[in-house]
């Protein structure tokens, strides 16, 4: 029971656990229309109560709807049958010789603004570069240097490229034919993700546009932090670039994952004169069955065989990883028949395809009346201060009460962590109160163990040494290590913690607010559970079932 919530009944209860094997936890996507995924779930229920469970315990099988479903994260795209990436932190155009240098070049600036004025804009940059590493002014990233008036529309074209070959952390605007130079904020953040060189080379090699040329960074084993930058990438550049993450041989010989960059395709549709699209997007829909695999990595398996990005799928929510899992999905640009020929591939994957059929349109998330779930509850014992000696009575009642009554639908430790000393939403709450320092020591606040990570929190909370914390920290720590690779920059006062929140995707700050409105709910449903009873009272909102076609927006 989470800590002195009400509850609707005074039970009891028992003692068991659950997830011991994906067959315990079998989850089953309740859609809006009235042709739901249950006709396929109830086929496979029935294969799973049939087939043995090895050497599981005796367990206790539940059967209940959950309205809820989460949302999901950002995985990183991907394609299939590309062709092999570029060395690590170059560009290459495929079938082409390397770019030559051309107008990048000190003395083609020289040429196009003149020595003297090429000078001080060398000089503005190089100020810029300094006051960026230094930190020494709050306002160093929002400098301007005005190269005058550029009449000719060529000439601002060269210089436009000129200056981006050469200064890749700069970026060029026209306003009224005068062109502005200014610092690139988009340089600045990739710079908190990867090495200069990298950025730098990235940048050209998108200011350079070339056709059917790619871009890879440094080799990286890190998944997290390479979902980092292909999030970083789609939500700057999602409209331009694509991105996969690739197998490559390090300089060891090793295998290791780095991610490549290329120019999406132009679209060939144009729009005729009556003003429809002649050809319209093709969608399939159909239901995924899977086992022991998270929503987005199995995704990643269609998506790679099918030779389409995982963005070209689309679903309501993520399901549960160690579980066995249903739920109505659509694919576009993939047809029926194509989706049927990789059934027998992806069954070695842990995926079965159900309900292959033609679409008009994709999901959104959120799209779904709720879950179904069939869960087996094993190791089943009394709780320890319950003298009872009768377990099945014990089991029976709760069961009655869960039928006659149902059960408040709470947040518990997935939404508010395990940890003992801080939670997440303490943390929400410090960064809603705009406590930037107190948010940050939250989370810095470790556990009373004794291993890497927490040593190295300790250590920071003790020193304010963010790059001796980050020499201790472990790799696989994507979210600390970039909050403290800001603070080493930021300093740890008001300002720098600030800029340390504000340094990491905005997807994950904002989980620790969501973790403070979570707990909001639960003190806002117990408190109305107190006070009030299971009784409806003026002000419930209360959802019919008379009407199940009318959406519950509707019905609000």
């Amino acid at each position: 029971m989470l800590r002195s919530f009400s509850y609707l009944t005074d039970h009891t209860g028992f003692c068991g656990t659950i997830k011991n094997s994906p067959s315990d936890f079998v989850v089953t996507e309740i859609e809006v229309t009235e042709h739901s995924v249950r006709g396929t779930r109830a086929e496979a229920r029935h294969e799973l109560m049939e087939a043995p469970l090895g050497q599981s315990s005796p367990g206790l099988m539940l059967d209940c709807d959950h309205g809820r479903a989460p949302r999901p994260s950002e995985r990183q795209p991907g394609w299939a049958g590309g062709s092999c990436p570029a060395s690590p932190g170059q560009y290459q155009p495929e079938g082409e010789p390397e770019p030559k240098p051309g107008l990048e070049e000190s003395s083609n600036l020289d040429s196009l603004l003149g020595k003297p004025m090429s000078a001080l804009l060398n000089r503005f940059a190089c100020d810029l570069k300094d006051a960026w590493e230094s930190e020494s002014n709050a306002d160093s990233g929002t400098g301007e240097f005005s190269l005058g008036p550029i009449l000719d529309k060529k000439n601002r074209a060269d210089l436009h490229s000129a200056i981006r070959q050469k200064f890749p952390f700069l970026a060029t605007v026209t306003k009224d034919n005068e062109m502005i130079v200014k610092g690139n904020a988009d340089y600045r953040e990739l710079c908190q993700l990867v090495t200069e060189k990298e950025t730098s080379d990235f940048f050209k090699f998108l200011d350079a546009k070339l056709e059917n040329s790619t871009f890879s960074f440094e080799p990286d084993g890190n998944k997290e932090h390479r979902k980092v930058v292909h999030h970083f990438i789609n939500r700057k550049f999602g409209k331009l670039l694509e991105t996969k993450s690739f197998t490559v041989t390090d300089v060891n010989d090793q295998q290791n994952m780095s991610i490549m960059v290329r120019f999406r395709e132009k679209s060939s549709r144009k729009r005729p004169a009556g003003g429809f699209q002649e050809k319209q997007d093709l969608y399939t829909a159909f239901t995924l069955q899977k086992e022991n695999l998270e929503t987005l990595e199995a995704i990643g398996f269609l998506a790679a065989e099918l030779g389409v990005l995982p963005s070209d799928f689309s679903y309501t929510g993520i399901k549960d990883k160690k579980a066995i899992t249903y739920q109505p999905m659509v694919v576009k640009k993939v047809t029926p028949e194509r989706l049927k020929e990789i059934g027998s591939k992806m069954e070695k994957k842990g995926m079965r395809i159900h309900n292959i059929h033609s679409a008009c349109q994709h999901l959104r998330l959120g799209q779904l009346k709720g879950n179904h779930f069939d869960i087996v509850v094993r190791d089943l014992k009394h709780h320890n201060h319950d003298s009872s000696a009768d377990l099945k009575e014990r089991i029976s009642e709760a069961m009655e009460n869960i039928e006659a009554k149902g059960f408040v639908n709470y947040y518990g430790p997935q939404r508010f962590g395990q940890g003992l000393n801080v939670q997440t939403d303490q943390i929400g709450l410090a960064l809603l109160n705009e406590n930037m320092v107190k948010a940050m020591k939250l989370f810095f606040t470790p556990e009373d163990s004794d291993d890497p990570v927490n040593n190295a929190k300790r250590y920071f909370l003790q020193t304010e040494d963010a790059k001796g914390a980050l020499v201790m920290l472990p790799e696989f720590k994507v979210r600390e290590r970039m909050l403290l690779r800001a603070l080493n920059r930021y300093g740890v006062d008001h300002e720098g913690c600030t800029k340390g929140w504000l340094s990491i995707p905005h997807s994950m700050r904002i989980f620790y607010v969501h973790a403070y409105c979570s707990k909001i709910w639960n003190e806002a449903a117990s408190y109305r559970l107190k006070i009030y009873g299971s009784k409806v009272v003026e002000g419930d909102l209360v959802f019919s079932e008379e009407n199940e076609s009318i959406s519950l927006d509707d019905k609000v």
